[in-house]
């Protein structure tokens, strides 16, 4: 190493760095990512960089590796390479809840937010629950012994989240510390911690329960720091007998992109499926739903409602709230002839719109920190022209669209290079992990989007 290079302060020259990076990128990803990193030492041609968490490592050189070699460059007046390492981590003592001199009561975990109708009195078994619906019973009685983990796996709107939230009613009752969380909230909250640096308060609320409960768990699929986080988590409740009880739209082995450590985890205990309702259950999730609402509804009624809707209890309920309704709206009543005419404008089973180009090209845009216009450019840089043909292929699978509308909307470009740009990412998806999870990643997003609109 020449005198000028060995001369170079890899503190001050990380500060002008960051400096310059701050130009470059966004405030949110500037203080999500780049805030609080440090110039650690030279080596050779190369700057170690210290950051926050192996996840901040992971997307600095995913995302901004190549950024930050040009900006050490230009300021150090000849090449230079970069690599990161986490600190290690301090403890930010006032941050977090001291257990030193206080009651071993002090909360440090809110009450779980369980559905107050959601218990095993208004729970309907039938043919297609009864295995789920003894295991959640039967976890209830004996946390922690016959049934731990318990993984509850069924479409949407079967009633797997109701027996979860029953589960925990009971456990609540017994004075055992239960916490409730979605998937999604979980990764939030990680999330949150990992830029507040706030881990051991996290690792603490979750570790310490007596129950956790946990829906839709394929939402980490994909997900590596959170898959990591949950899986430590998991071994720390099982390892002391604490009960986990997880639903998940699909069997563990067939969640796509979950690691296999944690599938091998969700299969120790008691697996169940929820399956779709017979008519005979229908009918009965009618009948209790109508008692419910101070109704009485003849079974004829009923019938042809538990005709219409065959696959999803949400759906059987509401159309049973919107007959009710439009029957004293009307004031006509209950009969197969008015249950016609309430439910005429709803098709069951009825297929969503797919997304519109509009919110891809948002959605994109966002996920990858990039504006519209660069999405729409000519520039083949791969900061812009790896988004642009995930985009290209959103539209094509997610929004059917055909290649020369592709092509109008991301900035007048012809069919074939549309063809190669989906065709890439699709050869891309099999093989390549990085791809799957942006891909992943922006499905759950667009999905979310739509739910939320």
């Amino acid at each position: 190493m020449s005198d000028e290079r060995a001369s170079l302060d890899p503190v001050a020259l990380w500060q002008a760095a960051l400096r310059d990076l701050a130009a470059q990128v966004s405030r949110a990803n500037y203080d999500t990512w780049l805030e609080g990193t440090e110039g650690l030492r030279l080596v050779a041609d190369t700057l170690v960089v210290g950051t926050k968490s192996e996840f901040v490592t992971a997307w600095l050189q995913k995302r901004l590796r190549p950024s930050i070699i040009r900006s050490l460059t230009e300021l150090a007046g000849h090449s230079l390479d970069v690599a990161f390492e986490p600190l290690r981590a301090d403890v930010d003592r006032n941050s977090l809840f001291e257990t030193v001199g206080l009651p071993f009561s002090q909360p440090t975990i809110p009450r779980p937010r369980l559905r107050e109708r959601y218990t095993f009195d208004r729970f309907i078994v039938g043919k297609g629950n009864e295995l789920a619906a003894a295991a959640a019973r039967g976890t209830a009685d004996s946390p922690g012994d016959r049934y731990n983990p318990l993984f509850l796996y069924g479409a949407a709107g079967l009633g797997k989240t109701h027996l979860l939230h029953a589960v925990g009613h009971l456990l609540v009752e017994r004075n055992l510390h239960v916490i409730y969380a979605s998937a999604e909230s979980f990764t939030n909250q990680l999330i949150s911690a990992i830029q507040g640096r706030r881990m051991e308060e996290f690792r603490q609320q979750y570790r310490e329960a007596d129950a956790l409960l946990i829906d839709d768990i394929q939402f980490i699929a994909g997900k590596e720091q959170t898959q990591e986080e949950f899986f430590h988590t998991f071994n720390q409740l099982y390892e002391f007998g604490h009960q986990i009880v997880i639903t998940s739209d699909k069997s563990p082995a067939l969640i796509p992109h979950l690691e296999d450590r944690l599938r091998t985890r969700f299969e120790w205990g008691m697996i169940a499926d929820v399956q779709a309702p017979d008519i005979e259950t229908r009918v009965a999730i009618l009948r209790s739903k109508s008692r419910e609402q101070g109704a009485v509804v003849p079974d004829n009624v009923l019938s042809v409602i538990a005709a219409r809707f065959k696959k999803n209890i949400r759906e059987l309920e509401g159309s049973l709230t919107r007959v009710l309704a439009y029957s004293r709206l009307t004031r006509e009543p209950l009969t197969q002839e008015l249950v016609r005419a309430a439910l005429s404008s709803l098709e069951p089973n009825e297929p969503r719109l797919p997304p519109t180009p509009g919110l891809i090209m948002e959605t994109v845009c966002r996920y990858f920190d990039i504006d519209q216009e660069g999405l729409l450019s000519k520039n083949r840089e791969k900061r812009v022209a790896y988004p642009r043909q995930i985009a290209m292929y959103l539209m094509r699978e997610l929004a059917n669209r055909s290649l020369v509308e592709i092509g109008i909307v991301l900035g007048g470009r012809d069919h074939s290079t549309v063809h190669h740009g989906w065709r890439k990412m699709e050869r891309s998806l099999s093989i390549d992990p990085e791809t799957q999870r942006d891909i992943g990643s922006l499905r759950e997003m667009i999905e979310q989007e739509r739910r939320t609109a």
